[in-house]
């Protein structure tokens, strides 16, 4: 008999346990599809494209000049981002448009929409500039600064300390003259101001502070960068500057507060009073809806920080070009209520199969109290992921790739997270709210509550499969360059469209699944209705949070999150009404192509995936072959 050798034998084994064990490791998160997923090397080729290349370079290009020209507020960054948006623009034109294939037009037409809302984003952040100036005399001159060392031009240390000792009293003298216009809107008596006849008061609105608020801390940093440049390495700089410096820096710190606590009405961090900082960079030309100070943390119960900054129609007019949106936010408030009175009627339905007549908050309350004990929560959100996966697979709806389904995880949201996120947010990773140990008995209740099995049953698919977790593993693999011209109405739109997709399918097996999914579709037309509103100055974030309670049924703690989330400058002043407008785009799409049995479910949703992040009036003008042209203009009107 022939020996076997050992090395066979080692072999055989591993072979073994990979074909045994290897399939049961990939599907114990989610089953397999029972399908070929198998990768199809002819698709993976990028398809021939004579645009991606311009919008490539463009994206290096701006990039580099990003970070040769750091300090937003700068009109010298102004001016270069200027030209170098117009001459983009001038070689675009240059382009032979009509020669260009389908998909290379539609690239085009995104690049030229983006480099037309970037142009006049500028003007809007001029403006918004210009409208804080008597606030802010000093600003040009710390930008030039800075902008000077990264010229690396010469510095006169001496000259350059009596200049930071100048702007020091500027800022200390801006100070006592907003404080004047304070008292004098108080009627209080006016002995101190009238004690420096050189002092005129200066009357500030809430929301101008609050911008200015948000400059200073760049104007801070910008400083600092400047100042430590120098410092320690030039002595005759440090002996000359130090001291003017942090003079200069500790009346900056000194006015941002005051700006922040005495005209904004934000509360200081602690009880030392310190400095409010702003979270990002500020003044985004109105791709901002305002900015939250990171100095201030979030309470239960308190909203003194919801400021936000209202951009205006004008603004608003320029974000819904951009976005490729023929409607009026007047027009869009209108398909919010229209929206919200049928998830109403819906919502009684489902009320009086639960035996509460047409009472349906009260309908509300009961789904409510239907909540998983403490520690139990994520074994749920485990179990709906699998449910929703296995519906898409049983009716052939989307393509869900192996290694999609094996790679989405779940971590717990933080308490200090949960006061501006009070739900689940998802991706990759889904971000599960529930209360934890520390928390006040009535913020435990009111997050249980927020994130009972209903309200989850609806939310989780929402933020896996299909919806964000699916869509980002898709972008991140098919036209990623289209990235550059990524919407909130494809992104966020759709993850919404599945919820009104597998609405019409009957996901919703009970009335109180109806009542879980109708809640949150009511939560995005309330969307549309208070975040427009307010960028028309027409609501303030308390009437915000006041429509949440009422009209939508939310805890008081959750609305009020929703509103800080919406103001406090993470989002652009669409982002929540692209939720359910997005998702009405795509319902109207799929009504034109799938219910007409031009495509089919999985077709529809898989062109739509590898079109990327792009404008739906795009993806429209793909799917449906439409002819385009240079000067193309949107007209779906969408919603019917």
């Amino acid at each position: 008999m022939r020996r076997v050798s050992p090395f066979l034998i080692h072999f055989l084994i591993i072979t073994f346990a990979v074909s045994t064990f290897l399939p049961l490791a990939s599907t114990a998160q989610t089953p397999a599809r029972p399908r070929d997923d198998s990768y199809d090397i002819a698709e993976l080729k990028p398809p021939a494209s004579e645009m991606r290349g311009a919008i490539e370079r463009y994206t290096t290009d701006r990039a580099s000049l990003t970070r040769s020209y750091p300090v937003s507020i700068s009109p010298v960054r102004l001016a270069k981002f200027k030209d170098f948006y117009t001459e983009w623009l001038k070689s675009l034109q240059r382009m032979p448009f009509d020669s260009l294939s389908q998909d290379d037009r539609v690239d085009y037409l995104l690049f030229k929409n983006h480099l037309d809302h970037e142009r006049r984003q500028l003007e809007i952040q001029a403006k918004q500039l210009s409208e804080i100036e008597p606030l802010l005399p000093f600003a040009k001159s710390v930008t030039d600064l800075e902008e000077a060392r990264r010229r690396m031009e010469p510095i006169d240390a001496a000259k350059t300390a009596a200049l930071l000792t100048a702007l020091k009293k500027q800022i200390d003298d801006k100070r006592k003259a907003v404080e004047a216009g304070l008292r004098s809107d108080n009627q209080r008596g006016n002995t101190e101001a009238n004690s420096d006849e050189r002092i005129e008061p200066i009357k500030a609105k809430k929301t101008a502070a609050n911008r200015a608020v948000a400059v200073i801390t760049n104007l801070k940093a910008s400083l600092r960068n400047w100042y430590t440049f120098y410092d320690g390495y030039d002595p005759v700089f440090t002996w000359w500057v130090g001291e003017p410096y942090k003079a200069m820096d500790q009346s900056l710190t000194s006015y941002s507060a005051f700006l922040s606590e005495k005209v904004v009405g934000i509360k200081p961090a602690d009880s030392a009073g310190s400095a409010a900082a702003a979270r990002g960079t500020p003044l985004q030309g109105g791709g901002q809806g305002g900015q939250r100070p990171t100095g201030v943390t979030p309470r239960a119960g308190d909203t003194s920080d919801i400021v936000g900054d209202p951009i205006g129609r004008d603004a608003l007019m320029s974000e819904l070009e951009s976005e490729m949106i023929p409607y009026t936010p007047e027009e869009l408030i209108a398909i919010g209520e229209k929206d919200m009175a049928w998830c109403e009627a819906e919502m009684k339905k489902a009320a009086r199969e639960l035996g509460y007549g047409d009472d349906w908050h009260k309908a509300l309350e009961h789904v409510k109290t239907d909540y998983m004990e403490p520690g139990k929560q994520p074994e749920l959100i485990r179990e709906l992921a699998l449910e929703a996966i296995k519906f898409v697979d049983d009716r052939d709806l989307v393509t869900v790739p192996q290694l999609a389904r094996d790679t989405w995880r779940m971590e717990m949201m933080t308490p200090e997270r949960q006061l501006v996120s009070p739900f689940f947010l998802g991706g990759e990773v889904i971000l599960v709210s529930f209360p934890t140990n520390g928390m006040a008995h009535e913020q435990k209740m009111m997050s249980m509550r927020g994130n009972n099995k209903h309200f989850a049953r609806a939310t989780v698919f929402h933020e896996l499969i299909p919806g964000h977790h699916l869509q980002g593993f898709m972008t991140a693999r098919y036209r990623p360059y289209r990235g550059l011209f990524s919407t909130p109405f494809w992104g966020e739109g759709w993850a919404l469209y599945w919820e009104l997709l597998m609405w019409d399918m009957k996901f919703a097996k009970s009335p109180e699944n109806r009542i879980g999914m109708l809640f949150w579709r009511m939560h995005r037309g309330a969307r549309i209705i208070f975040s427009l509103s307010f960028h028309l100055e027409k609501m303030t974030p308390q009437e915000c949070i006041d429509l949440l309670v009422k009209r939508v049924g939310h805890e008081v703690d959750n609305a009020t999150a929703e509103v800080r989330r919406s103001f406090d400058g993470s989002y652009g002043p669409l982002y929540q009404v692209a939720y359910l407008l997005g998702g009405i785009q795509l319902y109207s799409l799929h009504h034109d192509l799938v219910d007409s049995g031009k495509m089919t479910n999985r077709a529809f949703h898989d062109s739509i995936l590898k079109e990327n992040r792009i404008p739906i009036e795009m993806v429209r003008a793909i799917l449906t072959k439409q002819k385009l042209t240079r000067d193309f203009k949107t007209t779906w009107r969408f919603a019917q």
